[in-house]
């Protein structure tokens, strides 16, 4: 069994913000950072090298492969701030038809920047999927 190379570390987060080049993208993460730092309660950690995450899990697949990863996290990569909803996006339907622009992965959302989306419904996602993993209502 292959192990999860994307860990949490002691990497410093706001080195890992302040090397972003386009500067839009670096200010967009740092309200990101922000608004996950408020809404969590948690002081945000790097996973692997390129991830900013808040708060961790305990997970175990039928297969016996187990491991730790983030509650709610985001990385700002080249193509787009992507946002880790570990909640799944299915429950936010209802949110993501008022967001404004983006684009979806499986547990992912891709956003370009933060003027395209609607700020307070951006903030309702990130509170909901933090607080029902907190709550342990989903599993990975």
């Amino acid at each position: 069994m292959s192990e999860l190379k994307t860990k949490k570390n002691d990497a410093s987060v706001e080195d890992f913000l302040h090397s972003v080049e386009d500067e839009k993208k670096r200010k967009d993460a740092f309200a990101i950072l922000d608004m996950m730092k408020t809404i969590t309660g948690e002081e945000p950690k790097m996973w692997g090298t390129s991830i900013v995450g808040f708060g961790s899990y305990h997970y175990k697949y039928a297969s016996g492969q187990e491991g730790d990863w983030m509650q709610i996290g985001f990385s700002p990569r080249k193509q787009a701030l992507t946002l880790y909803l570990m909640s799944g996006l299915e429950k936010h339907r209802d949110q993501l038809e008022k967001l404004g622009k983006y684009k979806t992965g499986k547990g992912c959302l891709y956003i370009k920047k933060l003027a395209d989306v609607d700020w307070e419904v951006l903030k309702d996602m990130v509170r909901q999927s933090f607080s029902e993993k907190k709550m342990g209502e989903i599993e990975k």
